[in-house]
């Protein structure tokens, strides 16, 4: 358990669950990084639930592959995923994307090595997921796992925090 404090004064309590995603340990497209996310938080939802505690929002975040084809050739992205939801609405938040070497690609995707296992083997080193993670040692430490999980979850919140927006841009689009 830790307390933030937002910009706004706003101080918030959050504490950490581990919680299933139902999705592949290393998710591989978009669609499945943000099934995992979801999963996550409603699993987490109705954990808390069933053991009565009472909180504002569930998050739940999921990292992964998102593979697309761009001028005929396979590029595979690492992003991170986060879904924010209260028991009325929800909303995803994405961090940005690197791309991974083909070498790297090809060993999770084709090989079926976990992307922790295989970036361990890659960067020579054990337990890279538990400290700077594939981010880290992709961008040189320039980009954290925690940095890229912090800006999903940023960017998943904004419909909550941003509220005012959110509703005019609705009723601009209706």
């Amino acid at each position: 358990m830790f307390t933030a404090q937002f910009g706004t004064g706003t101080i918030c309590e959050v504490n950490g669950y581990e919680v299933d995603s139902g999705v592949s340990h290393t998710p591989s497209s978009r669609e499945e990084l943000m099934q995992g996310a979801r999963q996550r938080a409603e699993a987490l939802e109705a954990k808390l639930r069933g053991d009565g505690v009472v909180v504002d929002f569930f998050v739940g975040v999921e990292g992964g592959l998102d593979v697309v084809v761009e001028g005929g050739i396979r590029r595979v992205f690492l992003e991170s995923w986060a879904y924010v939801c209260n028991r009325e609405r929800g909303h995803f938040g994405c961090s940005g994307s690197i791309e991974l070497p083909p070498a790297l690609a090809e060993k999770v995707l084709s090989q079926g090595v976990e992307l922790a296992a295989a970036i361990d083997e890659f960067a020579g080193a054990v337990g890279i997921r538990d400290g700077q993670g594939a981010w880290g040692v992709l961008s040189r430490n320039l980009i954290s796992r925690q940095d890229s999980f912090r800006i999903a979850t940023i960017a998943a919140f904004a419909p909550f925090y941003n509220s005012a927006m959110y509703r005019s841009a609705a009723a601009a689009a209706g």
